[in-house]
């Protein structure tokens, strides 16, 4: 599973959203999943009922956060979905997230050996978070995350 070809065939790259929450966060970022076919509908409530026990395990970096479920939470195929919201929701722990790149994986073999990779890959490029929250358009984002090609991260790992 690549993470760009992923969120062109979910058409899962969502820009400017308002969120009064991040309760709301997490379901915009599902829903392009949902409606691609990715994931079933409870696959949000598995990710919030996850959020509520363990708190935002997923908040990767400052200003990102992963969420993600088990596979057998509904997972029908691997995608990911990113969204990139106008402003930040603050989480339960008080960290503030304005990027929710949303996966869903079939195994955690795909979870951990493919797509951790890649994200730490777009994470770890300059300003990453600055440079993905100034985007105003899909193929701006695609741009940034193509740049990751080259991502020490990524070598050996078979798309």
């Amino acid at each position: 599973m690549n993470l760009k070809q992923a969120l062109i065939d979910n058409d899962s790259i969502q820009l400017g959203l308002t969120a009064k929450d991040w309760k709301e966060a997490v379901k915009l970022s599902v829903q392009p999943l949902i409606d691609s076919g990715a994931v079933k509908p409870e696959y949000y409530d598995a990710i919030i009922e996850s959020t509520e026990h363990y708190g935002p395990y997923y908040i990767l970096t400052p200003g990102m956060a992963m969420p993600h479920a088990r596979p057998e939470a509904g997972v029908i195929r691997d995608a990911f979905s990113l969204i990139i919201l106008k402003e930040p929701v603050k989480f339960s722990d008080g960290k503030e997230v304005s990027i929710l790149l949303t996966l869903a994986a079939t195994s955690s073999k795909i979870h951990n050996s493919i797509a951790i990779p890649q994200i730490v890959a777009l994470f770890d490029l300059k300003d990453a978070i600055r440079r993905l929250n100034d985007c105003q358009t899909k193929d701006e984002v695609l741009s940034i995350i193509e740049e990751t090609k080259d991502s020490p991260y990524l070598e050996g790992i078979k798309f």
